[in-house]
């Protein structure tokens, strides 16, 4: 599991994130991954491709598995 640190943000958006970790390629690319329900937030799938991502929140895609800290 890998952790991303939100440094003096309140949150971050789930396109971003996803671009950020270089899970996507690109924002379209994390767009279509959040439509075709790839991700999950929390054991959910998250479809709110701007979800506001807090401390605690757990996504997963694919093998990835990310924790916000």
């Amino acid at each position: 599991m890998e952790t991303y640190e939100l440094k003096g943000e309140e949150y971050i958006e789930l396109i971003k994130l996803l671009k950020i970790m270089r899970i996507s390629e690109s924002g379209g690319q994390a767009k279509m991954m959040v439509d075709d329900g790839l991700v999950f937030r929390n054991g959910e799938p998250e479809f709110r491709k701007r979800a506001k991502l807090k401390p605690g929140d757990v996504i997963e895609v694919f093998d990835y598995q990310i924790r916000i800290k």
